[in-house]
């Protein structure tokens, strides 16, 4: 064959390599953003809790009781307490002491009486019986306190009624030794027991 007959048989085989895709070439790989993956997977988890979440109802809401309130029952006007305990009320009877004395006057040797030392003298009490019960001749007058000035318990004469006045009497006996000197006398019933005001004795000796 010529070379000019070949010529145009060469060109139709360039064209057509030309417009025809070979069949065995190798695609190009395309290459992947991990980075932008890994962003991707999980902007989508986030959204996916968030949207679930929403969905659901709260814990508070659904499991917390809700305490109701509490109120306090109104007062009604005029109304008593059940519970309320009455308050005890005295009374003249409570109030009033068996036995009880008040101090009226010193009768003899006034408080501030000099003596001389060793001598013997009575002290002497105007008393009033301001008790609800009636002084025997069981009761005394006691010491109490100070300096004895050797003086001993003494039985009252006669009874003495409540609201009736009386003079009690004690024998001392001044100190040796130059002194001021005190003491607190009272009275006591027949159980022994003080009561009243107390009856003072001072002296001095020189």
């Amino acid at each position: 064959m010529k070379l000019t007959q070949l010529i145009p048989i060469f060109l139709s085989l360039i064209l057509l390599s030309a417009c025809a895709s070979p069949a065995s070439a190798t695609p190009t790989p395309t290459q992947v953003d991990i980075n932008a993956l890994q962003t991707a997977v999980v902007q989508t988890v986030v959204a996916n809790i968030t949207q679930t979440a929403a969905a659901q109802p709260t814990l508070a809401a659904t499991n917390t009781p809700v305490p109701a309130a509490v109120t306090q029952p109104a007062a009604t006007a005029g109304a008593v307490p059940t519970a309320a305990t009455p308050a005890l009320v005295p009374t003249a009877t409570t109030l009033a002491r068996c036995d009880d004395a008040v101090f009226v006057s010193d009768a003899s040797v006034a408080d501030g009486t000099h003596m001389g030392p060793g001598q013997a003298f009575v002290k002497t009490w105007r008393v009033k019986n301001i008790g609800t019960c009636t002084w025997k001749t069981t009761y005394h007058v006691s010491y109490g306190f100070g300096d004895k000035m050797s003086g001993l318990p003494t039985a009252l004469p006669a009874e003495v009624l409540p609201g009736q006045e009386t003079e009690i009497s004690v024998n001392l006996t001044a100190p040796q030794k130059a002194a001021n000197y005190f003491a607190n006398w009272r009275l006591t019933n027949a159980s022994g027991i003080f009561f009243g005001q107390g009856l003072t004795v001072m002296i001095i000796v020189p």
